[in-house]
């Protein structure tokens, strides 16, 4: 049947039956629940409190950041942001509607300042060009003698994502004066976090599609399970939604595209490829270009270089000096991994090769994937293979200590096994996960261990 025809018969097999004097009622029934929903979202833009830990953000504000980070200049921007604030302030809905318009409109539109460092990198805009710059090994691994490390793995970073959830964007120094050294939860926990999301929604993809995988496959399984998303991922669930697909969903009108979005979710393809660099590395970069570019893509695939490496390297210094030299130096990401681990070899104790890394990196949102990846090479440096200490590194860095510490402590997991964890992290979850992912909202965190082995295995 074609589509005209269909409409056709609707139309055809209709008969009038509304008799009312007046259809108020129905319109004001079918307006309300969009216009709140728009207007909470609007106001969420302006100003919004991480669930978690409370810390408090503007994502408009955030998207101006973003662009003069990737070398735009969005002219009048901040004189919007400020209107926007005195109308959200005044509940003005009207006005900070039309504020958001006209601020989006100047970031869409922004200008490239050419006297930007930004534009002296090289840039790798598809998987071929990266592969073609480095030599991504491939060792063996059993994976069928790997049940354990595969349960510890995901059970590590159920509790980095927990643990850093109670502690994201805030400052090391203020979580410090707060807390002390955060070595345990800070309050109770729970394993709701965005950080897993798109990770179950790749597996998925991955389970019923196999090695033929590809990032259309994943991005339906978002739009399929995901109902929400928060700066790359909202603008790029809103491509989707209208039918822009990837890379084009990561890179249209998506400011936030270098941020940690992307790194945060790395682990899975490290899991799903033991050992295989390349295609962890492949896999890593087609799920990031859903949502991200450039070097936004990068943190992804560094994440998953490290966990794919850590199934055959049981030591983290080593791990993480082979997997910056497969992030090319001549990118912007590549450059501040590299100074992060400089200071590490110059520095006695992790906090103070944190601080030269806090203020070079100091133009970036703690959103960012850039000085989040910095936090990484310390926790990795300074951690010793030790699941408590690696953790307190996470979270003695502060910014997006969640995202941070469930990729690190996944590596930790594979390396140590359930046995090196502390039953004080492990005891509040047992073996379930609670999720806001459609179809997936009570999981087995052993059967989730599970599934991620078979897939690995099928992918051999």
């Amino acid at each position: 049947m074609k589509a005209w025809e269909k409409e056709l018969e609707v139309i055809q097999s209709g008969s009038p039956c509304y008799e009312a004097d007046d259809n108020e009622t129905i319109w004001e029934e079918q307006s309300a629940v969009p216009e709140e929903a728009q207007d909470a979202l609007t106001r969420l833009h302006f100003h919004s409190q991480v669930p978690g830990s409370r810390a408090h953000e503007s994502i408009c504000t955030a998207a101006i950041q973003a662009m003069e980070n990737r070398g735009y200049l969005v002219e009048g921007g901040m004189d919007l942001i400020f209107e926007g604030f005195k109308a959200y302030d005044e509940n003005r809905m009207v006005d900070l509607h039309s504020i958001q318009f006209d601020l989006l409109n100047k970031v869409y539109n922004a200008k490239k300042d050419e006297n930007s460092p930004y534009w002296k990198q090289t840039f790798y805009n598809t998987f071929e060009e990266y592969a073609a710059k480095v030599n991504l090994p491939k060792y063996d691994v059993k994976i069928e003698d790997k049940e354990d490390e595969y349960y510890a793995s995901w059970l590590s970073q159920i509790i980095g994502g927990a643990y850093g959830t109670c502690i994201e964007g805030y400052t090391g120094k203020a979580i410090k004066e707060k807390y002390g050294e955060v070595s345990k939860y800070v309050r109770k926990p729970n394993t709701y976090n965005d950080d897993d999301t798109y990770e179950l929604a790749l597996l998925e993809a991955y389970k019923k599609h196999g090695k033929d995988t590809n990032a259309i496959d994943i991005a339906r399984e978002w739009v399929a399970r995901i109902p929400t998303g928060w700066s790359a991922e909202e603008w790029a669930l809103n491509n989707l939604r209208m039918g822009i697909m990837p890379p084009e969903s990561g890179r249209f009108h998506n400011p936030f595209n270098e941020w940690i979005g992307a790194q945060m979710r790395g682990a899975i393809c490290g899991q799903l490829y033991p050992g295989n660099l390349y295609e962890a590395a492949r896999s890593a970069w087609m799920d990031a270009s859903i949502s991200h570019d450039k070097n936004g893509i990068l943190g992804e695939v560094f994440n998953a270089l490290m966990v794919s490496l850590a199934f055959v390297k049981n030591d983290t210094k080593e791990i993480l000096k082979e997997c910056i030299e497969l992030i090319p130096e001549d990118s912007e990401y590549g450059q501040v991994i590299r100074f992060a681990y400089e200071q590490c070899e110059s520095h006695d104790d992790y906090y103070s090769a944190w601080l030269p890394c806090e203020k070079k990196l100091e133009r970036y949102n703690w959103i960012h994937a850039y000085p989040n990846a910095a936090i990484e090479v310390i926790a990795m440096y300074y951690g010793e293979n030790d699941f408590v200490k690696t953790l307190s590194i996470c979270g003695g860095c502060g910014q997006d200590v969640d995202c941070n510490a469930a990729q690190i402590m996944t590596i930790i997991g594979i390396i140590k096994g359930s046995a090196g964890i502390p039953d004080y992290y492990k005891e509040p979850f047992g073996d379930e996960m609670q999720t806001c992912v459609r179809g997936l909202k009570k999981i087995s965190i052993r059967e989730l261990a599970k599934d991620t082995q078979n897939v690995a295995i099928k992918l051999q």
